[in-house]
């Protein structure tokens, strides 16, 4: 069963379109219909899914890659409780012990929003909680410096392969997190590029292995708010940092808080 299921991850198809397939004619059809070409898809994924699952384990070993799948020992349980989770899980490093706590917000921020994210990251892995974000610019990127600044644990989500590190700047911060006990994990297969259409799905993720979101800075349409929508799905506590009324990074927060999210102050209001 997991040959198949490391197969069709191997197909990098967009999550829902793989949870529709699979829903609709099951995992042996989904495969026989990407390989025969009665589903509708590119050359490169029919390619992906006829190469055998044996040569594949054989290709993450190589680079330390771990396929988990839903239902299996190792697989977070706050992430398979719910409806939309991966069915196989890429991680290079080791997944902390949960509950983790998500910081997110804009990648163009102000230097207020890094200063409260870095320091968050650093309050909430003291607390001997597991950050996890999406080791993107910006707010994410400082809350997981934070995290590595206090020796704690963190996960990092990411919108491409694991082995295929966006934005490249921030490839020495992953091997920080690795290195510190934490993991850097993705839903696609090792070489996926960073599409724009694959981070939306990524912050479900992010969500799903979450016991709590603190948003940062973001504004009305980024994706540190398709995370908070995720995590209202979810029936994850949201929280947000106030800040200016008509800043746009801080608009997106205020609204949050507006529409019932916690309103955080500082590092010890946030922790209490």
């Amino acid at each position: 069963m997991n040959d198949g299921r490391l197969r069709l991850a191997y197909a990098g198809l967009h999550p829902d379109r793989l949870r529709d397939l699979t829903a609709s004619r099951g995992l042996s059809g989904t495969l026989n219909g990407l390989v025969s070409g009665r589903i509708n898809t590119t050359d490169r994924v029919r390619d992906a899914v006829r190469i055998p699952a044996e040569e594949r384990r054989e290709q993450l070993a190589r680079a330390g890659i771990e396929a988990l799948y839903k239902g299996d020992p190792g697989f977070p349980d706050l992430l398979a409780d719910l409806p939309d989770a991966p069915d196989v899980l890429f991680v290079r490093g080791v997944l902390p012990p949960f509950p983790g706590v998500a910081v997110v917000g804009a990648r163009r921020c102000t230097s207020y929003g890094k200063r409260i994210a870095r320091s968050y990251g650093r309050a909430i892995a003291s607390a001997g909680w597991t950050v996890v974000s999406g080791l993107a610019r910006g707010i994410d990127g400082a809350a997981h410096q934070g995290t590595v600044d206090a020796a704690g644990a963190a996960v990092a989500v990411l919108g491409s392969g694991i082995d295929v590190m966006y934005p490249k700047e921030h490839g020495l911060l992953a091997r920080q997190i690795i290195s510190s006990g934490g993991a850097v994990v993705s839903e696609y297969p090792p070489g996926t590029p960073p599409e724009g259409w694959r981070f939306p799905p990524r912050n479900r993720v992010i969500s799903g292995l979450s016991s709590a979101i603190v948003v940062v800075e973001a504004t009305v349409k980024g994706g540190a708010l398709i995370t908070a929508e995720a995590a209202l799905r979810h029936g994850r506590q949201i929280f947000a940092v106030p800040g200016d009324v008509g800043r746009p990074t801080s608009e997106g927060c205020n609204l949050l808080i507006r529409d019932g999210a916690f309103p955080s102050l500082d590092t010890a209001d946030l922790i209490e």
